[in-house]
């Protein structure tokens, strides 16, 4: 079996190294994969992935049209991004028309050569992400993975990616997309630079410390604004007004900060909210389920929030494919389950 998917996998592949403009802030550089007459990967390499279907545009897709759509990418997390890369192309009419721009801390050819094997016709991007440039920034939070440099790397999109990029979606790794992603592509941001469902209901206290709320000048920062909690995991972002509006600049600073003064828990999320809450552009609640990986602490299983759902989130500790693995999933796991495209050690249920 295993030289029959070989054979068939043969693929038509080349490696071209782009270097990142020379005005980037960080150390960036990208590989594009296109097509040529020579092996996709190596001659015995058989990925742990099942290759997807291909997948081609409807007639009356725009001939021009390009989605840009940003993720991280880590070997401990890549059986996420499979299946969140999985469901935007299952659930989109113009799946040619998406570059996908992979930041990576360290670039493993087994991680590309699976992302190829699995998903042939894919127009992806691989980009280096120094993660010196926050590892003195970075401040202990709740959760040991939410320290982790490349969970910082959303900040410096506008720097890292290619300058014809102009808009960007960014979204988690344990995401699963179940409508056409190009209505959020869409969104009219007017003035904004990031869009995001807002909740306004939730107790925005929460994710600062007393240090801050009892610091005279700290308080003073959302003067003007009614701050209202948003996800980072999913975010519609305008890469050139992020870039000329210096906004790296400023969550860095809010950085600085907590490593004095302890301002906040919670990884990179409260500098994004200090900068941005109550300016961003808000959008319907539909495009981040998110809290499904349950409690930070915990653990916890949740339920779904009431109303039409288009992106399920499973933020929190609990991820589906570890709870699937060790036979204690939660409800909302079977919802990612038909996008995992892990080989199972079932035979029954391989290729």
């Amino acid at each position: 079996m295993a030289s029959s998917l070989v054979r068939r996998r043969h693929g038509l592949l080349s490696l071209v190294l782009l270097v990142a403009a020379a005005d980037c802030v960080t150390s960036a550089s990208s590989i594009r994969v296109d097509v040529i007459r020579r092996p996709a990967y190596p001659p015995f390499f058989l990925s742990p992935f099942r290759e997807a279907p291909a997948f081609r545009n409807a007639d009356d897709c725009p001939s021009a049209a390009r989605v840009d759509v940003a993720m991280t990418l880590d070997a401990n997390y890549l059986r996420g991004t499979m299946a969140a890369v999985l469901s935007i192309l299952q659930h989109t009419s113009c799946p040619e028309s998406f570059t996908f721009h992979f930041l990576a801390a360290r670039i493993d050819p087994d991680v590309l050569a699976s992302i190829r094997a699995a998903f042939p016709y894919l127009d992806f991007r691989v980009y280096h992400f120094d993660s010196r440039r926050v590892r003195g920034r970075i401040s202990r939070s709740i959760r040991h993975a939410l320290d982790q440099p490349l969970n910082y790397a959303r900040i410096y999109l506008a720097e890292i990616l290619p300058p014809e990029v102009s808009r960007v979606i960014y979204l988690d790794s344990d995401i699963v997309v179940v409508d056409d992603i190009c209505h959020l592509w869409e969104v009219e941001l007017a003035s904004r630079v990031v869009a995001a469902p807002e909740y306004c209901h939730a107790n925005f206290t929460k994710y600062f410390t007393d240090a801050f709320w009892t610091d005279p000048e700290l308080g003073k920062a959302f003067d003007g604004r009614r701050p209202c909690y948003f996800n980072t995991g999913v975010m519609v972002m305008d890469v050139e007004k992020w870039r000329s509006g210096g906004y790296t600049k400023m969550v860095e600073k809010w950085m600085e900060v907590q490593k004095q003064r302890r301002i906040y828990h919670l990884g990179s999320l409260p500098p994004f909210l200090l900068v941005l809450a109550g300016n961003i552009k808000a959008v319907d609640h539909r495009w981040n389920q998110h809290g499904l990986g349950g409690d930070n602490l915990e653990g916890k299983c949740r339920s779904l929030h009431p109303g039409p759902i288009s992106l399920l989130h499973w933020s929190g500790k609990g991820k589906p494919w570890l709870r699937l693995d060790s036979r204690k999933p939660c409800a909302v796991d079977y919802l990612w389950a038909p996008y995992d495209l892990y080989r199972s050690s079932s035979p029954a249920l391989e290729e």
